[in-house]
């Protein structure tokens, strides 16, 4: 059985309102301990299954939940929905480790409308098994409800393993920032693609950058980082999921010190300068600016930052951000921006 098969007998061109709740809960249980047949890690007493999952941890546990809306979040004619899947669990499990942690599980609820086909969820909880299991943890439950549309809510559940939990307010006059990924930004570029593509007709462009609509699609940063950042001593951290710059502003406001970024100094891949060439748009802004790259952003001592990390800036005595020397005027995603 490949990563993520089912194996289910069940017909996936029929919708969940005629097979039924518990039907398709039986099919969704299955994909998820079908990985487990080697095991399942030693600090998951009961995984999927029962009522609930029982969890045996030696020290602190690391909880997160994100919720991803179709249309809001993701869009089925952009990526199919083994990725939106995927996606939702990179999402949340990238909260994990800032806070230092490495990810042990996640709980996932599944919401949608009774027309949705058998085959669309069942793609949508591959795509969350093989992202778990990607990331070390298991897939350890989770509800499926009626909805007007499809919305996955994904907690996971995370440990430190002995090591203090990295805030984000915890920046020091002197500390250097840095952050994790070779091109930060690349899923805002790979979204001006998509959209660009959807107003134009043409999908050219996305056949000439499939690297910058695969990091929109699903980013894939190095969360393993979030633990070596704790290892290093890291004072403060966080995930990029609204921008750099929002990120800054965070940081900044609940350290009580200033920020300052050289723009120059942000790894950005040479495909974004060219595909901001092409659309008329500033790659520096995306890189910047754009959000859900899902890489880290942390600040440590002088001589601390780990191989993995590229070093952007400094923290400062004062308050807010500065971006080569000017305060900040671009904004990240906002939740509730129209």
């Amino acid at each position: 059985m490949s990563v993520g098969d089912t194996g289910e007998s069940v017909d996936r061109s029929r919708s969940v309102g005629e097979v039924g709740e518990r039907r398709l809960i039986a099919e969704l249980t299955r994909a998820a301990v079908a990985l487990d047949s080697a095991g399942s890690p030693p600090d998951i007493v009961i995984g999927s299954g029962d009522d609930a999952a029982v969890i045996d941890t030696a020290g602190p546990t690391v909880i997160s939940t994100d919720t991803a809306v179709q249309d809001r979040h993701f869009r089925f004619d952009w990526s199919d929905a083994r990725t939106v899947g995927a996606r939702a669990v990179v999402q949340s499990a990238a909260d994990i480790a800032a806070m230092g942690g490495r990810v042990t599980g996640t709980v996932v609820s599944i919401g949608c409308p009774p027309s949705t086909t058998v085959g669309t969820v069942l793609d949508l909880n591959a795509g969350i098994v093989e992202a778990t299991h990607r990331l070390g943890g298991r897939v350890l439950g989770g509800d499926l409800v009626a909805a007007e549309q499809v919305v996955l809510t994904v907690t996971t559940i995370g440990a430190l393993d002995g090591a203090e939990p990295i805030v984000v307010g915890g920046a020091r006059p002197g500390d250097v920032l840095a952050v994790t990924g070779g091109a930060l930004g690349a899923s805002a570029a790979g979204l001006a693609l998509l959209l660009d593509a959807e107003a134009r007709g043409a999908d050219d462009l996305l056949t000439e950058y499939p690297d910058l609509v695969r990091a929109h699609r699903l980013p894939d940063p190095d969360l393993t980082q979030g633990a070596a950042a704790a290892r290093a001593g890291a004072h403060a951290m966080t995930d990029i999921s609204d921008g750099l710059v929002e990120e800054l502003i965070t940081m900044a406001a609940a350290s009580g010190v200033q920020l300052a970024v050289a723009s120059d100094l942000i790894p950005a891949g040479p495909d974004m300068r060219a595909a901001a060439d092409r659309l008329g748009a500033d790659d520096r802004e995306w890189a910047v600016a754009g959000g859900e790259d899902h890489e880290l952003l942390a600040a440590f001592p002088d001589g601390a930052v780990p191989t993995g990390w590229t070093r952007i800036g400094e923290v400062c005595e004062g308050n807010g951000v500065l971006v080569d020397g000017r305060p900040v005027e671009v904004q990240g995603w906002q939740s509730f921006d129209s």
